[in-house]
């Protein structure tokens, strides 16, 4: 055989194994939130449009009573799966009451007993609380911290995660103590993850990747928002998040988008198309 038709097979062989790699889709889920009002008009062509813009997966925003979007768990699960796309997590929790020594904690792990479970049917990986009431003591946010700990606990048991999401609000004094450090301070990292908020950690006044330097690994899910849709506004600073990412801990990136200059799938799409096309996003970061 001549030299240059070696030489054209090696280079046809090499690029089959490089193919694979320069081609691999990249992992971006979405908040189901963004897309609220067409849920609730058509959640099946909602679904549909989702997975035809490319997203990965899925995070719901719409568990109640032991349903998603008052379907089955497993009729939710296949929804899903059947468009092509992965169940990844569920933001729902249960709020204490406002005095916590009033909280009847028979009724709060029946609820967490029936909620873990259809999570558990439906495929969910994590469940994640998406806000808390403001404690107005620090012996209140110590409670939380507790229930959070349990709540971790009880999900660890059912092969699930459980984590919490970040407002703005996090980030006040209560008692002299910055509330989001003392929650990361104060509960078990094998029990409890935290899912930052890139964007309402900026409005906080804070830094992520200082947060993710301060707490490495306590981030397993990063919240990848904008003030519109994403790089819109340009107060949050996506490459260096994804740069950082394995500092953080974080496995799975959801878009969330709350605010819209068009319709909300033009938004959605929008933000996805930003991180397809941004050289600092890695195709896969849960290996």
């Amino acid at each position: 055989m001549k030299k240059h038709s070696l030489l054209l097979i090696v280079v046809l062989l090499s690029g089959l194994f490089i193919l694979p790699a320069c081609t691999q889709k990249k992992e971006i889920y979405l908040q189901l939130y963004s897309v609220r009002d067409d849920i609730k008009a058509d959640y099946a062509g909602t679904i549909a449009k989702v997975a035809e813009m490319g997203y990965t997966g899925v995070e719901t925003a719409g568990y109640a009573d032991g349903k998603f979007y008052e379907l089955s768990p497993a009729d939710f699960k296949k929804s899903i799966e059947d468009a092509g796309m992965e169940v990844l997590s569920s933001h729902t929790t249960r709020p204490l009451a406002d005095s916590v020594a009033a909280t009847n904690w028979d009724e709060v792990w029946a609820w967490w007993d029936t909620a873990i479970q259809a999570h558990k049917e439906a495929g969910m990986k994590y469940i994640v609380a998406p806000w808390m009431r403001t404690p107005a003591t620090l012996a209140d946010l110590q409670a939380y911290c507790d229930y959070y700990n349990r709540i971790g606990e009880k999900c660890n048991a059912a092969g699930l995660r459980f984590g919490y999401h970040n407002h703005n609000f996090e980030f006040k004094e209560i008692e002299g103590q910055l509330m989001y450090d003392y929650m990361l301070n104060n509960t078990d990292p094998s029990k409890v993850f935290f899912q930052m908020d890139v964007y309402w950690l900026g409005e906080g006044g804070k830094n992520p990747v200082d947060y993710f330097n301060n707490y490495p690994g306590r981030f397993g899910l990063l919240h990848i928002k904008d003030e519109l849709e994403l790089g819109k506004s340009g107060k949050v600073d996506f490459e260096s998040i994804y740069n950082n990412a394995e500092t953080a801990g974080a496995k799975y990136m959801i878009v969330e988008v709350e605010r819209y200059t068009g319709t909300p799938f033009e938004g959605v799409k929008e933000s996805y198309d930003f991180l397809n096309d941004a050289p600092y996003v890695k195709a896969i970061y849960s290996k």
